[in-house]
C-alpha cells in the first residue's frame, strides 16, 4: 500500500514512524514547522520502544493518489485538510482516527461512505516539539464502519498492514465503543484547565472527584437514553459503571492511583497538548459530545458545560486556571 497520513502531531507521527520502521511506503502530510524540521532532522521517536530516527517523506499538501489515508488532525480540522485533498481520495481507503464520534460524518462530505473506515487509537504519546515524539504507552489499534457494522475485504487488508505497527482488532460495534472512548478521554478536560500533567493534577483528591462527576453525570444521560457502551481492550465498561456506582471519596482514591500509573513519563492528554501548540482543542467532540446528547433529548449535563466553557476560556486567554479556580467553580455541580 502506499499510505498518506493526514496529520504531523502526535499519533500521525507515531504512526508514520513505526510504519516507515516496518518498511511500508508511507509519506506524512503535515503543516509548517513539522514539514521543516522532519525534512531536515528527520523523525525522532522515543519512549517504551526506545529511541530511533526515521526520515519519511514529508510535505504541506497531499500531492499523490495514496492506497490509504490515514486522517491523524483533531476533529475541527478535518474539513481544511481534506477539502483539497478530496479529488485524490475518491478511490482511496480513509482511516479516521480521531476522539469523539463525530469524525466519520465529517469526512463523509469529501471520500464515499464505503471507503471511510473508523478506528479508536488506545496507545498514546506526546508532541515534544516539531519532529519529535514520545511514546507514552501501548496499546490496541481498533477498525470498525459507521456505516457498515460487518466486517470487509478492505478492513481485513487493512487491519494486516495496521498490525506492523500496533495490534489491530477488528469491532463490529465501533459506535459502542467509541462512545466509551469519549468517556475514557472526559477526564482530559481538567489537566487543560490547570496546565499541568494527567498524574500531577489527579494525584489531587478533589479534582479526581470531579472526574468521577463527569462520569456520573454523562453515565446517567446514556442509561436514560438507552445508549450502549461496548468495553475497550484493556477498558472494560465495569471501569465506568463500578467507579461511578461507589461513593466519590472511594471512586476518586482509586482513579487516582489508575491514573498515576499509566506512564512514567508525564502525560498531558490531547487536550492540553493542543492548547500548548497554540490550536483550538477537541473538547466540543469530547465533553461538548455529552453535552450536546444532553441538549437534544431536553436533558442537562451542566458540569461538562461548565468544565467545556473553562477549557475554551483558557484556549481564548492563553491563562491557565489554578486548581483552587477550578474546585471553587465546579464545587456546586459535584
Amino acid at each position: 500500500m502506499r499510505i498518506a497520513v493526514i496529520g504531523s502531531g502526535a499519533i500521525g507521527c507515531l504512526v508514520a514512524g513505526y510504519l516507515k520502521q516496518k518498511g511500508e511506503d508511507v509519506s506524512l502530510v503535515g503543516r509548517g514547522n513539522a514539514v521543516k524540521a522532519i525534512k531536515e532532522k528527520g523523525l525522532t521517536i522515543t519512549g517504551v520502544r526506545g529511541n530511533f530516527l526515521v526520515h519519511p517523506v514529508i510535505s504541506e499538501t497531499l500531492n499523490y493518489i495514496p492506497d490509504l489515508a490515514i486522517l491523524a488532525t483533531k476533529t475541527q480540522d478535518i474539513d481544511s485538510a481534506l477539502k483539497d485533498s478530496a479529488h485524490l481520495l475518491e478511490n482511496s481507503l480513509l482511516l479516521t482516527t480521531q476522539n469523539g464520534i463525530q469524525a466519520d460524518n465529517i469526512a463523509s462530505k469529501y471520500a464515499p461512505k464505503d471507503n471511510i473506515i473508523s478506528s479508536i487509537v488506545m496507545f498514546g504519546a506526546t508532541s515534544i516539539e516539531p519532529g519529535r515524539v514520545l511514546h507514552n504507552f501501548e496499546g490496541s489499534w481498533i477498525l470498525g464502519s459507521f456505516f457498515n457494522p460487518n466486517p470487509t475485504e478492505s478492513m481485513l487488508s487493512l487491519s494486516l498492514v495496521l498490525n506492523e505497527a500496533f495490534p489491530a482488532i477488528i469491532s463490529e460495534d465501533i459506535v459502542g465503543m467509541k462512545y466509551l472512548k469519549v468517556f475514557v478521554n472526559a477526564n482530559n478536560c481538567l489537566p487543560a484547565i490547570i496546565g499541568k500533567s494527567m498524574q500531577e493534577v489527579f494525584s489531587d483528591l478533589v479534582i479526581s472527584r470531579i472526574s468521577i462527576a463527569i462520569w456520573k453525570e454523562a453515565f446517567e444521560i446514556f442509561d436514560k437514553l438507552g445508549l450502549n457502551l461496548v468495553s475497550l481492550p484493556g477498558f472494560p465498561v465495569e471501569n465506568i459503571t463500578k467507579l461511578t456506582s461507589m461513593p466519590s471519596d472511594q471512586a476518586a482514591s482509586i482513579f487516582s492511583h489508575l491514573m498515576g500509573s499509566l506512564s512514567r513519563e508525564p502525560l498531558y492528554g490531547s487536550i492540553l497538548q493542543s492548547i500548548m501548540r497554540g490550536k483550538l482543542s477537541e473538547i466540543d467532540y469530547i465533553n461538548g459530545e455529552f453535552v450536546r446528547i444532553a441538549e437534544e433529548n431536553n436533558m442537562q449535563a451542566p458540569l461538562n458545560k461548565v468544565l467545556v466553557g473553562m477549557v475554551h476560556e483558557v484556549e481564548n486567554s492563553g491563562r491557565f486556571l489554578s486548581k483552587n479556580e477550578l474546585i471553587q467553580r465546579t464545587s456546586g455541580l459535584i
